[in-house]
């Protein structure tokens, strides 16, 4: 039954998925890194740093997701957002092909309140918030097992 849950999840962000393989493409063609992760597929135009002369500085995101894929401009932040990205992914699995336009209609009610619309989206509040609160159970984890250690 649970893997009939993940094909329906997965069919039912597959059009946003496309839209993300289709990003993609051009990324690869160029050079680019791809690899499987945690049940998407990242991609990344450069390895662990971004070389200070890269175009992708005037990019207006460092990563983004697009259903099951997720694009960043290096390795190295792809790792940082992945928590957050992935998020991102289960709004996917939740909203399907309804999840852009959600997405945009979100913002515009945020601009509409007088709000950023990046900041203030409800869907960006929301990974923010999981994603932060994963780092801190992740870091009192790693400060558990650090004082484990000491007994």
């Amino acid at each position: 039954m649970a893997s009939l849950a993940v094909l329906l999840r997965l069919l039912w962000a597959a059009p946003n998925s496309l839209v993300g393989v289709l990003a993609a493409l051009p990324v690869l063609w160029r050079g680019g890194f791809a690899r499987a992760i945690d049940g998407t597929i990242e991609v990344s135009w450069h390895g662990d740093r971004v070389p200070a002369s890269s175009w992708t500085h005037r990019l207006p995101f460092v990563a983004i997701t697009l259903g099951h894929v997720i694009l960043g401009v290096s390795d190295g932040e792809l790792a940082r957002l992945r928590s957050h990205e992935q998020v991102h992914v289960r709004q996917y699995e939740r909203w399907g092909p309804l999840f852009l336009p959600a997405y945009a209609l979100a913002s515009l009610v945020a601009l509409g309140r007088g709000r950023h619309a990046y900041v203030d989206n409800v869907f960006e509040v929301e990974a923010r918030r999981v994603a932060e609160g994963a780092a801190r159970a992740a870091a009192t984890e790693h400060d558990d097992a650090r004082g484990a250690d000491r007994t």
